[in-house]
Formats: structure tokens, sequence, C-alpha cells
């Protein structure tokens, strides 16, 4: 078992199962002539066997060819080696990741997609539909395998159960480049046709298998350590809320792993292959691990030969849960009868002298039981920090109790001074997908509390290990962030709607914060059912017929932020860009903590501002079109004066189809498949610049023919404007574009389709005259400007418009200053039609120049197309006012060092990111 095995005082062999000496196998060999040969290593765990090498194969310690014809295999992992590396090998058995764990974490497994990688449990392939990866770390598995893996994720916060004072490097076996380099001994290390060597998923750095605990336990977080939200800075009281809740990972992206459990049994075959045609000399048998297995009808199909000794089925059987115990401590029960299995029974089809417990026909549906014992020994953590071992080894008997326990530890970490009733015994089940923790009651049995767990499943004992922890009170915080309420509403009309639809106890809960303009509360519960419950709630619950939203929001601790830390927030569009959106989430999430990257599409950019509301300095971080950098800075400016940083720089990665404001940036015109390192790294070296954001007042009225107003259409509306705004032909054609993308969504996945469909709308409207001039009065700083023959109408405030195009020109003109993204002015540009856009667009003309100035106002005499920053919609007849929007907005210009993708920096650390690898997975 993970943690705990039988007490033999009288065998001077049986220390630890696990890493049995030669001397014992030996034995084993002598009393069971028919098991094979089994060959030792240093790692913990492997069982290895002499293999004939068939094809082409590489060594998983060192990943060098293997040449010649023989290989050693281990028989339950499927590592590869030579028979050099057998006596230096340092890379433990998949069987042993449970012992490995430093802080249990779950994983947020989600589909992996196509790309080539390695399953972290069984070392095969992951290509198929099957692959499952983790949102937050680089673990790639099997969908059958994913049950066999353990809790090892990344600890991304601070947790009120188990304490941490340092964070060390978070290792990985992964399949590197074969460009990456050892920080031990700076030899190439990697090969991307087997997974080998061993990573940081904090600071990036790689080593050899052999060299990695050579290199310093503590992890400086590498390159990006200055913009990355440290994990001991972020404190969340999450409880039984899962991963997929605490990183806001929408439920989507795991809608089919929920029952991951529950995966086909027939998908437990050797992945080579499904055993349709059973050699002559082979037979499966379905086994199960445990009642629960039984029930839901999960097997693990066991290939034996046609006349195998018990013990042998036994470790086959141990092999397929991926268990390191002792086959002798273990028997097997036909399911349906009361056949069992004795050691020196014979599995022989074919009858003949061997003959003694045959399996009837449709009978081989086995159950793997541990054996009845007596005495024990569990390995028992630390729930706080502490030097040397990592755990304490206590034997326990029939009669021993959490309490009698609990004496004996605080004995052995010389603490018996202290009350043992000051301290709990905790059980965790590390289950990859969910911790599960539960305090023994100090009465509670420890041998039959082992006994149930082992009768329910084996390989949930393997998972389970147990902890002690001090019984102190502390006071439970979950803060939840409420959206899709009705807007503009007081504190106490929101708390009568959150009590009257969410039925909230008022003594466990309280409104921390009111963000009226967005229509969300943030709530501070303190009780964790009760938090639990209100989550689940909400997002079942619809006010004014809109949904609600819930988000589960981790408290950053700023006072513990370095003076030099600057802190990322990155929001990222999963719509926009094809699925590019959806590959640098993963890979945002994976490079930095995933607490600093928020799924703008879940609840939007106020989840990630209130969450660094007391953050004194941080940057932002926009992967989207100009669509989304407008939707955060206008959520920006409505509660910026909530937050301690008001003004927080912004730099863009352009995954829209225009990306107008990305490219005066530098930026560039879109996103390809560039290294989100070296996005990262560019963000950290931006220059910031300031920019102007302008107020647009639409105010329609039935404008009469003398121009004079008369009754009121609709409600005046103010909408932000950054990049231009415009009104005709221009209009109409995005209008066009976006009534066609809202009919097709599902087509509108690339920017090459998008400026297709662009370009027949615009072929649509060649003949189109408006005269545009005889519907629009303009003026400018108060002066009527007379407008020429115009068809389209349009105001900028960057020197880009149309997907990179310059409307308003390169020419010196003495009436005009040169245009700024930070002059305070507009620039009015006039075009003519379809025609005169294309030429625009392919550099042969320029736009009219009209006007340029700060304070615009348009009476408009008919209904006409309009569009903000690429937004179109009809605008009735009325008046249009533009102005300043108050103060100038922060952005971050790419450095003009960095506008070439600089090769990957060995200098940090980091070889590469998991994205480049993966080819954006």
């Amino acid at each position: 078992m993970a943690d705990c095995g039988r007490a033999r005082p009288a065998d001077p062999d049986a220390g630890d199962s696990r890493t049995a000496s030669p001397l014992t196998v030996k034995k084993r060999a002598q009393q069971s002539p028919g098991l094979r040969p089994k060959y030792q290593s240093s790692a913990p765990g492997h069982c290895f066997r002499r293999v004939t090498l068939t094809k082409p194969t590489f060594c998983h310690s060192c990943s060098d060819f293997m040449w010649g014809f023989i290989g050693f295999l281990c028989e339950v992992c499927n590592f590869m080696c030579h028979e050099k590396c057998l006596k230096t090998l340092r890379s433990a058995c998949s069987c042993m990741a449970a012992s490995l764990v430093r802080v249990p974490v779950a994983h947020c497994f989600s589909p992996a997609g196509q790309k080539k990688r390695f399953c972290s449990v069984c070392r095969k392939q992951t290509e198929g539909n099957t692959a499952l990866r983790c949102e937050v770390c680089e673990l790639h598995v099997h969908a059958d395998c994913a049950v066999f893996s353990c809790a090892d994720c990344r600890s991304c916060h601070l947790d009120a159960t188990l304490e941490q004072d340092t964070f060390h490097h978070h290792w990985r076996e992964d399949n590197l480049a074969s460009a990456a380099r050892c920080e031990v001994c700076r030899r190439s290390r990697g090969s991307s046709d087997v997974l080998a060597g061993m990573r940081c998923e904090w600071c990036g750095i790689t080593s050899h298998v052999a060299c990695y605990l050579s290199v310093p336990p503590e992890c400086t977080m590498g390159r990006l350590r200055c913009m990355l939200l440290h994990p001991a800075c972020v404190r969340l009281d999450s409880r039984n809320f899962s991963k997929m809740h605490c990183y806001r990972i929408t439920e989507s992206c795991s809608h089919d792993l929920d029952n991951s459990d529950d995966v086909d049994p027939s998908a437990a075959v050797c992945k080579d292959g499904q055993p349709a045609a059973q050699d002559a000399g082979k037979q499966f048998l379905r086994v199960f691990d445990g009642d629960d297995a039984t029930k839901r009808g999960h097997f693990r199909l066991v290939s034996i030969s046609r006349a195998t000794r018990n013990e042998e089925v036994v470790e086959a059987a141990l092999r397929a849960f991926y268990l390191p115990d002792e086959p002798q401590d273990y028997e097997l029960h036909e399911i349906g009868g009361v056949q069992r299995l004795h050691s020196d029974d014979i599995l022989n089809r074919n009858g003949g002298p061997d003959y003694r417990s045959s399996l009837k026909d449709g009978a081989d549906a086995w159950l793997l039981r541990a054996k009845p014992r007596d005495a024990e020994v569990i390995k028992v953590y630390a729930g706080w920090p502490r030097s040397g071992a990592a755990f304490v080894s206590v034997s326990v008997s029939q009669s021993s109790t959490a309490a009698s326990v609990l004496t004996e530890l605080l004995s052995q970490l010389d603490r018996q001074d202290e009350d043992a009733s000051s301290f709990n015994l905790l059980e965790v089940f590390m289950s990859s997908k969910q911790v599960q923790r539960q305090t023994l009651t100090p009465q509670e049995k420890i041998v039959d509390k082992l006994q149930e767990i082992r009768k329910v499943s084996l390989r949930q004992m393997n998972q389970t290990r147990f902890y002690i922890v001090e019984n102190r009170k502390r006071s439970v915080q979950v803060d939840l962030l409420i959206g899709g309420l009705p807007p503009l509403l007081n504190k106490d009309e929101y708390s009568q709607l959150v009590q009257e639809h969410l039925t909230i106890k008022s003594h466990l809960v309280t409104i921390s914060h009111i963000y009226a303009s967005q229509g969300a509360v943030a709530l501070q519960i303190s009780c964790f059912s009760e938090a639990e419950r209100i989550y689940m709630l909400a997002k079942d619950t619809s006010v004014s017929s809109k949904t609600l939203s819930s988000l589960v929001i981790p408290e950053i601790m700023h006072n513990k932020l370095g003076e030099d830390v600057c802190p990322l927030l990155v929001f990222v569009n999963p719509k926009s860009g094809g699925l590019k959106g959806r590959e640098l989430l993963s890979s945002f999430r994976k490079l930095l903590n995933p607490h600093q990257v928020f799924d703008i599409s879940n609840g939007g950019p106020l989840a990630g501002l209130h969450t660094f509301r007391e953050v004194p300095r941080f940057r932002v971080l926009v992967c989207g079109g100009d669509g989304t950098v407008g939707w955060v800075l206008g959520v920006l400016e409505a509660i910026r004066h909530k937050l301690v940083c008001r003004e927080p720089p912004i730099g863009i990665v352009p995954l829209g189809t225009g990306n107008d404001l990305a490219r005066i940036l530098r930026w560039g015109a879109g996103y390809g498949s560039e290294d989100p390192h070296h996005i990262l790294a560019c963000v950290d070296e931006a220059e910031e610049v300031l920019m102007d954001r302008w107020t647009i007042l639409l105010d329609a009225q039935d404008i009469s023919e003398d121009g004079k107003d008369n009754d009121f259409l609709e409600p005046p509306k103010i909408v932000q404007m950054n990049n231009y705004f415009g009104l005709g032909i221009d209009a109409e054609l995005s209008l066009d574009f976006h009534l066609a993308r809202e009919d097709e969504p599902d087509k509108f996945t690339s920017r090459f389709h998008n400026k297709g469909v662009y370009v027949k709308v615009g072929l649509q409207k060649i003949s189109y005259t408006r005269s545009l001039h005889k519907e629009l009065q303009l003026q400018v700083d108060a002066q009527n400007v007379p407008l020429p023959n115009i068809e389209g109408l349009i105001f900028l405030n960057i020197p880009s418009w149309g997907s990179g195009a310059d409307l308003w020109g390169s020419e010196v003109d003495s009436r005009y200053g040169k245009p700024s993204i930070d002059d305070g002015l507009l620039e009015v540009v006039g075009v003519t039609g379809v025609v005169h856009m294309g030429q625009v667009q392919s550099g042969m003309r320029s736009g009219i120049r009209i006007a340029q100035g700060n304070y615009i106002r348009l009476t408009v005499s008919k209904p006409i197309p309009v569009q903000v920053d690429g937004e179109p919609w009809i605008q009735p007849p009325g008046h249009i006012i533009i102005s300043a929007a108050g103060p100038k907005v922060r952005m971050l210009r790419k450095s003009k060092l960095k506008q070439k993708k600089s090769p990957a920096g060995v200098k940090d650390g980091r070889s590469e990111s998991p994205s480049s690898r993966d080819g954006g997975h």
C-alpha cells in the first residue's frame, strides 16, 4: 500500500516491500521456479525483466538509442532502459507516485487533443481522442490511466489544512526537445521519442533523471518570477471545491470527464491492441480491486499463461492496478462463488496432471483481496513544515486507536510534552481529480479503518495517506463573486435580491463589495457548507431572465509580494482566433499561476480586476481582438475607483481579425505560433505609453427637415471608443459581416476566412450610393465643417484602420498636426465608397482629410449604420457628441528589441514552453 504495510519483524528482508533486496528476490525465485527472473535497480517500485528488442527503441533513462537486441522493461510502468542504466536509475515507478507527493493537489483534466505526448502512468503514446491533460501542469494520461495517477499537481496557493514554509521545484518527467540542456551537467537532454528528462513546472529548468536530485530544492520561479503570482502570496480556503472551481475552468472542458472513473472496461486492455484473438498460450482474467469496482463493473484485464502459479497471477493483478505490494499479502476470490486461489494452485484450462483449481468457462471474473492483518505499519506525515524524513512510521495493532497513534507520533516528533487532544489524525485520499480529507475520531480503530478502505478499493488504499495536524480553530473565509444581477441598484436592493433568490444565512454571509455598473456583488462567507450551497445554487438561478454566474475568488496577500514583483493579470478570450485562444489559455495557466489567468468568457473582466483589487502594482495582458480590449478597458474605467492600482498598463496578444490597436503598439497583426513564454518575456520588457479614450453620447431624436429637434426616439446611451468611430459604408460592411457571423458562428474561426467574407460583402456594395454629406451636419471644436461628397465618415484615434490601413496618410499638411495616440485629437476622414476603401487597404490612396479636433458634434437626419471599434448597429436620427473620456489609459508597447522572436533562452533556465512543444496542443 502507499503508506502502510504488514509488520514482519521475524523476516529480516521484509523492510520496505517496494525496494526489496536482491537476496529477497533470490529467495522468491527459489521458492517459485515458475517466476521469471527479475532485475533490480536503485529506483523504487520497478519490476524489470530482460526483453528482446524487435523495433527501434530509446532508453527512458538516458534517451539514447538502444543498440543491440537486449533491453530491460518494467512490467508495471513499461519503463525501458539499458542494462548500464539500471545501476544509476533514479526515476521511480508509476506505482510509487503516491508516496512521492509532497503536497496533495488534484488535477484539472480536459481533452488533450491529437498531439503526440506520452502517458505519465503507462509511458505509452497518448495520440487519439482518449487522452487527457491537466490544465494546470504538464500531466498527460490515457483516460483509463487517469484513475491510477495521483494528486501531484502544482500547489498554486496556501491552504489552511497543510502548512508550507518553502516552495520546492515541482519536477515532472516529460518528453523534452533534443535541444534542452541539463541544469547540472549542461549536456543535451531530451528526446521526443520517449518520456525522458525532468522539468520543473515553475521555473522551467530541465535536467537528466540521474541529475535532478543534485539541483538545490528551493525553486526561484525562473525568468518570469517578477510577473508571477507566487503561491505563498495566494490563500484560498477551498475544502470540497474542485480545482476546476478554484481555477474558474469552465465545466464544459471537463463535462465528459465528470465520470472519468466510469471508463469502458475494455479500455483497460493493453493499448497495443485488443485481445480479440487470444493466442493459444494466453488467457485474460477480469480482475476487480474492491467492492466499489465490482459494483460499478470496472475491471482490469490481466493476461496470463494457461499454466500459471497463483503467485504469478496475483503479481500480475497487482501490476495491473499499479500496486507496489508483495503478492503473498493478497489472494484472488472468484466473483459469484467461494472459490479461492491458493499459493500452490496452477491455472490451466487444458486440464492435465497440474489441474487443481480451474476457471470455468465464463467464470473469469476475480476479486483481488488483501489478506487479513493483525498488525501493520502506517506512515504518518506532519501537517507542518519539518526537517528530516517526510513521514514517521508507527506500528498499529487491533487495539490501536487514533488517540494512541497520536500519542506515539508526538513522542517520535519530540513534542511529547504537548496534549494529544490538541492534534487530529487526518485521512487524505489523493485522487487525481479531488483530494478528500476526513478527520478520524479519537476512538476509531486504525486497523479496522485500513481494512475498510482496502475492501472498498485497493487502488484507493494506495492513494491514501495519514497526516497529523494541529487542532486549531481557523477562521473560514470563502469569497464568491455573484454576477448577472440587474445593474445600477443600491446596496439594500442587492441584499434583498440575494436574500430572495439564494436564501443566504445573514449571520454567515456578508456583502463585501458591490459593483453596480456590472450588476455584481462579492460575498464573504464564513462557512464551507454555506459557500458550497450558494455557489451551486447561483449557477441554477435566474434573475430578470438572466442566469447568475458564481466564481470562487482567491485572496491575494499583497503584503507578501516582493518589492520587485509586478504580477501580470491575464485575460484570454477563448472564442477569439479560432482555437488559438484556448491554446493560450492553457499555456498561460501552466507558465504562470492559474489564479492570475482568467477566461474572460466566464465572468468577464470583473473577476480578475476584483481579485487584484488590493495589489498595489500590476500589469494586464489581454488576449483577444480589439473588442475584447475595449471590454477590459470599459470595465476598468467603471471600477477603477475600487482598485488600489487604478491605472494598470495593458498589453495585447492579437487574436481578432483587425487587431488595429495591437498593430500600432507593435504586438503584431495576429497571433501565429509564437512561443507563449516569449510573449510573457516581451510583456515584461515592454514600455508604457499613454493613449486617449473617447466618450460617444448617442442621443436619438426625431430630427425635422429644418434640423430642429422633436420627440425622443429612445433613451440616450454612452459608449467608449478606443480605435475609431465610423458612419456610413464602413459601418454597413461591418454590420453585414456581423450578421453573417451571428448566423453561422462556427465558420468564422480564422482571420483568412473572416477577411474573405469582408471582401464578399464589399463587392455586393460596390455600386452603393448614399450621399452621406446630405444626411449629416458636422461640428469640430464648435466650428461647422462642410462635408465633401462621401459615403463614409470615420473618426480616428489611432493611425491604423481596417486591419492596418493608414487612412489618414503620411503626407505632410501644414493645416494638421501629425497624428498620435496621445495627442488629445481625433482625425476626421471621409471615403467615397467601396472602391476607395479597397484602394486605402492596398496602400494606393489615403482617405479624404476633413478635420482634426477634440470635440465633435454630429447631427444625423436619417437612420444610419454606425460602428465603434468594430461593433456595428443601426443608429436612429439624432445627435452624436464625441469628447475626451477622462484620464488617458496606460498601454504597453512592445520593445523594438523584441520584435523578432529570440531563441528559447537557456540563460533563464527554460528551454521552451509547453505550448511550443505541443504545437499549441
